[in-house]
C-alpha cells in the first residue's frame, strides 16, 4: 500500500515538473490556458477508471467469499458440538473439548498465518481427533450426523484458506499501478502553466480518488490482513460455546490444549 501511495505521488510530481520545464519546448507558442478541467477526464483516464472498477469487483468477491467461508465454517463447527450431545458421555466430552480447541487454534494460529497468506498446522491437530472419536461411534444414530457436520466443516475451511491468497494476480496489480502512473503523469503534462489552481486541485483529487481505489484493491484481495480485514468474531464465538458445553458436561475437567491451541503435553 505504501508503495502504491509513493509510486503515484511520484508520478504527479514528475507529471508537474515535465508540465513546467519539458512543455515549453515542445510547443512554439505561448500557451496560457492549456487543457480545461473537464478535458482532464479523457480516454485514459476512463480507461484506468474502467480497469480498477473491474478488479476492484474481483477482489470484493474474494473478501466476501473469505467472510462466508468463515461464518460457515464456525456455523459447522457449533453444529458438530451441539450433535455431540446425542452421543455417549465420553466421546461426547472429546469431541466438545476438541471443538473448542480446534477454534482456538483457528483464532490464535491460523488467523495471523493467514494474514500472510499461509495455514497452520495447529487446527489439523483437533480434526484429527475428531475422527478419532467417530470411530467409537459407528453404528449409532450421532455418527452420520457428526461426519457431515465435520465434513462440512472442512470444506469451508478449505474455502477459507483458499481465499486467504490473493485473487488478482501481482502481474494485474503492476498493471494497474504502471496504468495509473502513465494516467497521472499525462494529466499532469496537460495542465496550464499559469492560471492553474482549479486545474491542479483537480488532478490532485484524480490522483488521490484512483490511488485510494487501488490501495482499496489491495486491501480487499487480501482478508485477512491490512486495514479491511475477516474477523475471527463467529469461530470466537463457536469457540466460546464449545467450551461452556464441555464444561456443562464434564465439570471440574480442563481443556487438553493451552491458550494458543496447541495440545497441552500429559
Amino acid at each position: 500500500m505504501v508503495l502504491v501511495i509513493v509510486v503515484a505521488v511520484i508520478a504527479l510530481l514528475a507529471g508537474l515538473a515535465a508540465n513546467r520545464w519539458l512543455r515549453p519546448r515542445l510547443i512554439t507558442a505561448e500557451d496560457d490556458e492549456g487543457m480545461a478541467v473537464k478535458d482532464l477526464v479523457g480516454p485514459l483516464l476512463t480507461l484506468t477508471v474502467l480497469l480498477l472498477a473491474f478488479v476492484l469487483v474481483t477482489a470484493n468477491g474474494s473478501y466476501g467469499k473469505a467472510e462466508v467461508a468463515s461464518r460457515g465454517e464456525a456455523r459447522a463447527l457449533d453444529q458438530l458440538v451441539e450433535t455431540a450431545e446425542y452421543a455417549p458421555k465420553a466421546q461426547r466430552a472429546q469431541v466438545q473439548a476438541d471443538a473448542a480447541c480446534y477454534a482456538r487454534a483457528v483464532r490464535e494460529q491460523e488467523w495471523p498465518a493467514m494474514a500472510r497468506g499461509q495455514a497452520s498446522t495447529a487446527p489439523s491437530v483437533w480434526s484429527t481427533d475428531f475422527r478419532h472419536a467417530f470411530r467409537d461411534l459407528e453404528g449409532k444414530p450421532a455418527f452420520g450426523m457428526l461426519v457431515t457436520a465435520d465434513n462440512k466443516r472442512s470444506d469451508e475451511r478449505e474455502e477459507r484458506l483458499t481465499q486467504a491468497t490473493a485473487s488478482v494476480p501481482s502481474a494485474i496489480f503492476w498493471f494497474l499501478l504502471a496504468t495509473l502512473t502513465i494516467t497521472v503523469m499525462g494529466l499532469g503534462i496537460c495542465l496550464p502553466r499559469r492560471n492553474n489552481r482549479g486545474q491542479l486541485i483537480t488532478l490532485a483529487v484524480i490522483t488521490a480518488l484512483l490511488t485510494t481505489t487501488l490501495c482499496i484493491i489491495r486491501d480487499v484481495d487480501r482478508p485477512f490482513s491490512g486495514v479491511i480485514v475477516v474477523e475471527p468474531t463467529a469461530i470466537t464465538e463457536a469457540e466460546r460455546q464449545a467450551t461452556r458445553d464441555f464444561h456443562t458436561n464434564a465439570p471440574g475437567a480442563d481443556l487438553p490444549c493451552d491458550d494458543q491451541g496447541n495440545r497441552r503435553e500429559t
